[in-house]
C-alpha cells in the first residue's frame, strides 16, 4: 500500500535518507542513533521546527523551559513540573500578572549563567520585532504558543512577572513551549543565528556536537546538568532525517540505527522476527480534517460534516495500521477527563453518511468538492499517505469527490501559519488541512484550534470556525484556576465540538517506535515528548 501511495500521488520521494543510511559508521555502546520521520533535522536555535518530533529530539534534549514535562510515567498523561522554574502562580488581587521563581546555579553549555535577565532577553527573542536578538524564524515557531502573553520583566536576579492580555489559569501549560538559548554564545557566534544553529548552548541534558543540514546531528551526554537525577546516561545521541518508513525499517534491521520512528505496519512482523522491540502507548495526539468554514465551503453544512465522520471505516484502517490506532470519536478518546458526553457518536455508518448528503442536495451529479492539504510524513502524522488514500475511498464511496493536495511535513506546518482564505491556501484550492494535533493541554487542544480568536497566526484555527457558544465555554474553562470546574468545562466543550462534527475525526495514534533490544531504560511516557536520558545501551 505505501509504495502504491508514492506512485499515485505527485511527490518527488526524498532518496538521501538511503544515502545517509548506507554511510553510517558504527558507534560505542554509548551510543544511540535514532532514524527520525523528519526531512530534515529541526531547528536547533531554542524553538524547533518540525512539529513537537522537534520539540522531542531538538527541544527538550538541548534546551529547558521555564516549566517543563514530567515524562517519567507510563501509566498516566504527562503533565508539567518545575523546569528553570522552581515555582509560578498569579498575583493575588491581578490574576493577569504571574510571578515566576527561577532556579539558581544552572549554567549554559557554554558556562554561562541563566538569570531573570536571560528569560527577559530569550522572550524578547520571539516576541519583540524591535529587539536586536529578534529571530522571524523562532518566533514564527513560539508565538502561537503564548497567545496571551503581553509583558515581561525582571523583579529580581532570580524572579520575572510575566502578564498575560486576559486571566488565563493554564498559562503555566503555555510556557513549556518556550526555551531558553544563551545571550552569550548568540554574542559569540556575532549576532547571527545562522551560525548559533550550528553551534546552539542550552541548558539541556545533551550538549550539540555537530550539526550537518538535512544529514545528522550529533549530541553527547552534559556532565553538568543541574537536574543530576537526569544526566543521561548515554554517552551520544545521534538523529537521523529519514522521511520513509521503508528507509527507517532497512536502516534498523541492518544496524545502521538502534531505533525509528513510527514504523510502517506491515513491517512489523519483520521486525519483530529480526529480534527488535515494538513499543507502544496511547498518548494525547488527534489525526483528523480540519475542514474550512469559511463562506462557500461544502463544509459549513453539519450535514456534509457529519456525513464525512461516518464515512470512514476507522476500524478497516486500524486493521491496515496493524492495530496500531485508537479509532477516533472526537478530539481526545474515550476515558480521557475531557472527553464528556457527546450525544453525536462517531463510527461507521456508510447509509446514514449517504442519507445526509442526500439531504444536504447532492448527488451523484453534484457532489462536494473536497481538497485537503496533506503530508508525506512528520512528526505524529503517522503514516499520512496509505492512510489519507484509505479514507478517500471510504469519502468517495458515499458520495464525496475528494482531492489531495500532497506536500513535506514542514511545508506543510508552514502552510498552516496562514488561514483558509490566505494566498497559500487559496492558490492550492484547499478546504480541509490533514495536521496531526497534539491535546497535551486545554490551550493545544481547544483554545488554538476552536476559538474564534485564534485564526492563524495569532493560533491554530485554520478554518475560521466563529461559534460564539464554543468562545465563551473555553473562555469559562481558561479563567477558572479550580482544577475540577475546568476539567468540567472542558468536557462541556468537547461534546459541544463532537455534537458539532467540527472536524472530521479519525485515529488518535499508539505512538509506536520500534528499537534494537541493546536499547535499555526506555520508559514511553503518555505524551509527544520522551525522555532519553534514562536510556542506556547495553
Amino acid at each position: 500500500m505505501e509504495l502504491r501511495m508514492f506512485k499515485r500521488f505527485p511527490v518527488v520521494a526524498a532518496t538521501f535518507g538511503l544515502f545517509v543510511a548506507a554511510a553510517m559508521p558504527a558507534f560505542a555502546q554509548g551510543t544511540l542513533r535514532i532514524g527520525m520521520t523528519a526531512a530534515d533535522i529541526p531547528q536547533t536555535t531554542g524553538q524547533p521546527d518540525q512539529g513537537f518530533e522537534g520539540f522531542r529530539f531538538a527541544g527538550y534534549t538541548i534546551y529547558d523551559a521555564l516549566v517543563n514535562w514530567d515524562l517519567s510515567k507510563a501509566d498516566t498523561i504527562a503533565d508539567i513540573r518545575p523546569g528553570l522554574a522552581t515555582e509560578w502562580a498569579p498575583v493575588e488581587g491581578e490574576s493577569t500578572k504571574w510571578i515566576f521563581k527561577l532556579r539558581q546555579g544552572v549554567k549554559f553549555h557554554d558556562g554561562s549563567n541563566f538569570d531573570a535577565d536571560v528569560v527577559v532577553w530569550n522572550l524578547e527573542k520571539i516576541l519583540n520585532d524591535k529587539s536586536p536578538q529578534f529571530d522571524p524564524k523562532q518566533a514564527a515557531q513560539a508565538r502561537a504558543r503564548v497567545p496571551t502573553l503581553v509583558g515581561w520583566k525582571a523583579v529580581d536576579k532570580y524572579t520575572v512577572e510575566l502578564t498575560t492580555r486576559v486571566v488565563n489559569s493554564l498559562f503555566p501549560y503555555d510556557m513549556s513551549y518556550i526555551l531558553y538559548s544563551s545571550p552569550t554564545n548568540w554574542e559569540k557566534q556575532g549576532k547571527d543565528w545562522v551560525k548559533v544553529a550550528l553551534q546552539p548552548a542550552g541548558t539541556g541534558p545533551f550538549k550539540v556536537d555537530r550539526v550537518v543540514p538535512r544529514e545528522r546531528m550529533e549530541l553527547s551526554r552534559n556532565t553538568d546538568y543541574w537536574e543530576k537525577a537526569r544526566i543521561p546516561k548515554l554517552d551520544k545521541v545521534i538523529l537521523f532525517p529519514m522521511p520513509e518508513a521503508a528507509t527507517r525499517t532497512a536502516a534498523l534491521l541492518a544496524g545502521q540505527v538502534d531505533w525509528i520512528e513510527v514504523p510502517a505496519p506491515d513491517a512489523i512482523p519483520r521486525l519483530k522476527q529480526g529480534g527488535m522491540v515494538i513499543v507502544t502507548n496511547k498518548y494525547p495526539h488527534n489525526w483528523a480534517y480540519q475542514p474550512s468554514m469559511v463562506e462557500g465551503s461544502p463544509w459549513t453544512d453539519i450535514r456534509v460534516r457529519k456525513a464525512a465522520n461516518l464515512a470512514i471505516d476507522r476500524a478497516g484502517l486500524n486493521k491496515l495500521l496493524g492495530g496500531l490506532m485508537i479509532e477516533s470519536k472526537g478530539v481526545v478518546y474515550p476515558g480521557h477527563p475531557w472527553f464528556g458526553s457527546p450525544k453525536f457518536d462517531i463510527k461507521y455508518d456508510p447509509a446514514e453518511a449517504k442519507k445526509l448528503l442526500a439531504e444536504a442536495g447532492y448527488s451523484a451529479t453534484k457532489k462536494p468538492k473536497i481538497k485537503i492539504a496533506i503530508s508525506t510524513s512528520g512528526s505524529g502524522q503517522m503514516l499520512p499517505l496509505p492512510m489519507n488514500e484509505y479514507v478517500q475511498e471510504n469519502l468517495n464511496a458515499v458520495g464525496f469527490d475528494t482531492q489531495f493536495e500532497v506536500m513535506e511535513w514542514n511545508t506543510l506546518v508552514t502552510f498552516s501559519f496562514q488561514p483558509v482564505t490566505g494566498d497559500a491556501a487559496t492558490k492550492a484550492g484547499v478546504n480541509a488541512i490533514n495536521i496531526s494535533r497534539a491535546t497535551v493541554d486545554p490551550y493545544s487542544a481547544f483554545m488554538r484550534l476552536y476559538h474564534s480568536s485564534f485564526v492563524p497566526p495569532a493560533g491554530a484555527n485554520w478554518g475560521i470556525l466563529k461559534d460564539p457558544k464554543i468562545d465563551e465555554m473555553i473562555n469559562t474553562a481558561h479563567t477558572s484556576f479550580d482544577r475540577a470546574a475546568q476539567t468540567k468545562a472542558l468536557a462541556d466543550v468537547h461534546s459541544y465540538i463532537v455534537d458539532q462534527a467540527y472536524w472530521v475525526y479519525i485515529a488518535h495514534d499508539l505512538n509506536p517506535r520500534a528499537m534494537n533490544p541493546k536499547v535499555k531504560g526506555f520508559v514511553q511516557a503518555q505524551s509527544w515528548f520522551q525522555d532519553l536520558t534514562p536510556i542506556e545501551m547495553k
